[in-house]
C-alpha cells in the first residue's frame, strides 16, 4: 500500500485503518445496529406514537351508547388528527391510512371506500385548483393584484386588510370555495414580486395566504349562500316548525359580524407573522411594468374572463342540480378545450396530495356520520358540560360553540352542522332557550375551522400553495378562535337577543 509523502498523509493513512476497525468493533457489540433503530424511532416518534395511540384506543372497552364501528372511527380520526397536527408522515398519506383503516378495522368494500374519496366536494377542490392554474396561465392574476394595490396602497399592513376585505365580501356572496381558488393565484404573484425567493419571506407568504383562507371563512356566515351549513340550518328550523328564516334576515342577523372580523382578523395576522417587507413599492412598481408589458387585454384572456364568470354564474345558480364539481370541471374541460391552457400545465402546478388529503378528511367525516360517533361524541360533551352550567343561557351558547368547533376541525361545516343541528335545537327547546339563536351559534361557530388544513376547502386551497405549514395554522388559529368565540356570544347575547328571536 502506497504511502503518502507528507506527515500529515502518514498520519491520516495510519488512522484510517484504526478508525475502521473502531467502527466494525462497536457494530460487532451493538446487535443489529441498535443505534441506527434507536435513531428511527427518535426521527418518527410521532408515528409510532400515533399508532401506539390507536391500538390503545382500540383495546378499551366500548363506552356505552357507542357502537364498536363508531369507536373504532373515533381511533381514527384520533390517530388521523395527531398525523395531521404533527406532519409525522407527509399529509397525502395520511389520507392514505384512512382508506386502508376502513378497508381493514370498518371491513368497509373497497368500492365504498373509494366512492366516498371522490365525492363532489372533492372534485370541486381538484377543478378550483385547475382553474387557478388557467388564471395564472393567462396572467389575470396580475390585473387583479394589481386593482387591490391601486386600492390599498404598498404598505403590508393595508394590503392585508385590502386581500381580507376583498376575499370576505366576495366569499360572503358566492361561497369560500370558489373566492379561495380566484384569489389563490393573487396571494402566489405578490409574494413572488416580494423576492426572488418567495422561501425567504415566509412570515409574508403567511400574512398574504391565510388573509384569503381566514377572510373567506369568517365571510362565508354572512348570507344563506355562503356556505351549505348556512342552508342546511335554514332548513332544520322550517322542519322543526321552529321560523322561515328569509335570505334578508340572515343577513341581518350575521353580516354584522363578518365586517367586525375583518379588522379584528388584520390584526391578529398581522401581530402572529412578522413579514420581512413592510413595503411593497417595488413589487408594485414590477406588477405595473409587467402589466404593461403585458399590453391590452387580448381576446384570449377575455374569452378567459368569460369562461371564469361562467363558472362562477353555475356555482351560484345551478350548482344545487348538478354540483359544485361538475361546474368547476366544466370550467375546465372548456379552459382546456379552448386552448387556453395545457394539460401539462395542469398536471405540473396542480397539487394532486392535496385533492387526496381531502378526499380522505370527507370520506372520515362520512363514516363519523353514518356509524353515530359523531352525534355519539356531541352528546357525552353536552351532558358532561351540563353540570357546570352549560346547559342554558350563555352556557349553552359558550358550549355549543366550542363543541361545533371541535367537529368542524375534523369534518366538514356541512357535515358538522347536519349533525349538530338536531341535537342543538333539541337542547334550546328543552331549555327554554331561543332555538333560532341556539342555531345561528351552531351554523356560525362551523366556520370556526381554524386549527388544521382540512378544517375548509379555503385551508386546503391555500395551503396547496407550498408556502404553508400545518404548525402554522395552529399559532394563528387559537387566536383567531379566542376572537371569533368571545364575538359569537357577545352577539348571541346582545344583538340577536335583540329581534326577540
Amino acid at each position: 500500500m502506497p504511502i503518502l509523502k507528507t506527515p500529515r498523509g502518514k498520519r491520516i493513512l495510519h488512522r484510517a485503518p484504526r478508525r475502521t476497525v473502531a467502527v466494525m468493533a462497536r457494530w460487532a457489540t451493538t446487535p443489529l445496529g441498535a443505534r441506527e433503530v434507536t435513531r428511527l424511532l427518535i426521527d418518527r416518534r410521532w408515528l409510532f406514537l400515533g399508532l401506539l395511540l390507536g391500538l390503545v384506543l382500540q383495546l378499551l372497552p366500548v363506552p356505552v351508547g357507542l357502537t364498536h364501528e363508531g369507536r373504532t372511527v373515533l381511533t381514527i380520526t384520533a390517530v388521523a388528527t395527531l398525523y395531521f397536527i404533527t406532519e409525522a408522515v407527509p399529509l397525502p398519506t395520511v389520507a392514505l391510512m384512512i382508506a386502508i383503516f376502513q378497508v381493514l378495522l370498518l371491513g368497509i368494500a373497497p368500492n365504498d371506500v373509494a366512492r366516498s374519496f371522490m365525492s363532489d366536494s372533492v372534485f370541486f377542490i381538484m377543478g378550483s385548483l385547475m382553474l387557478a392554474v388557467a388564471i395564472v396561465k393567462q396572467n389575470l392574476d396580475r390585473r387583479i393584484a394589481l386593482f387591490i394595490l391601486n386600492l390599498t396602497g404598498p404598505k403590508i399592513s393595508r394590503i392585508v386588510f385590502g386581500v381580507v376585505t376583498v376575499s370576505a365580501i366576495i366569499a360572503s356572496f358566492i361561497g369560500e370555495h370558489t373566492v379561495a381558488a380566484m384569489m389563490l393565484p393573487v396571494g402566489i404573484t405578490l409574494v413572488r414580486l416580494s423576492s426572488y425567493s418567495p422561501r425567504k419571506v415566509p412570515g409574508l407568504a403567511a400574512l398574504l395566504m391565510f388573509s384569503i383562507a381566514y377572510g373567506c371563512s369568517i365571510a362565508g356566515i354572512g348570507t344563506p349562500s355562503g356556505g351549505a351549513r348556512n342552508a342546511i340550518m335554514m332548513g332544520y328550523w322550517d322542519e322543526f316548525g321552529i321560523a322561515q328564516i328569509s335570505y334578508l334576515d340572515w343577513m341581518i342577523y350575521c353580516y354584522p359580524m363578518v365586517l367586525v372580523q375583518i379588522p379584528f382578523l388584520t390584526g391578529i395576522l398581522l401581530f402572529t407573522f412578522k413579514p420581512e417587507v413592510r413595503d411593497l413599492t417595488p413589487a408594485l412598481s414590477a406588477l405595473r411594468e409587467q402589466v404593461e408589458e403585458d399590453g391590452p387585454m387580448g381576446g384570449q384572456a377575455w374569452l378567459a374572463i368569460g369562461i371564469f364568470a361562467l363558472t362562477l354564474l353555475g356555482w351560484v345558480t345551478i350548482s344545487g342540480q348538478i354540483g359544485m364539481g361538475t361546474v368547476a370541471l366544466i370550467g375546465v374541460t372548456l379552459y382546456l378545450s379552448l386552448g387556453l391552457v395545457k394539460w401539462d400545465d395542469i398536471s405540473v402546478n396542480v397539487n394532486w396530495g392535496v385533492v387526496l388529503l381531502y378526499g380522505g378528511a370527507i370520506s372520515l367525516g362520512v363514516q363519523m356520520k353514518d356509524t353515530g360517533a359523531a352525534e355519539w361524541l356531541a352528546s357525552s360533551i353536552l351532558q358532561a358540560l351540563t353540570p357546570l352550567g352549560a346547559g342554558h343561557g350563555i352556557g349553552l351558547s359558550a358550549a355549543v360553540s366550542a363543541l361545533t368547533t371541535l367537529l368542524t376541525n375534523t369534518m366538514s361545516n356541512g357535515a358538522a352542522v347536519a349533525v349538530l343541528g338536531p341535537i342543538t335545537l333539541n337542547m334550546a327547546q328543552h331549555s327554554g332557550d331561543s332555538p333560532i339563536v341556539v342555531g345561528l351559534v351552531t351554523a356560525v361557530s362551523s366556520a370556526f375551522a381554524y386549527f388544521t388544513v382540512v378544517g375548509t376547502p379555503a385551508c386546503t386551497i391555500v395551503y396547496a400553495s407550498g408556502y404553508l405549514k400545518t404548525t402554522d395554522f395552529l399559532k394563528v388559529g387559537w387566536r383567531m378562535f379566542i376572537a371569533s368565540f368571545v364575538l359569537i356570544l357577545l352577539m348571541s347575547q346582545f344583538y340577536w337577543s335583540l329581534f326577540h328571536v
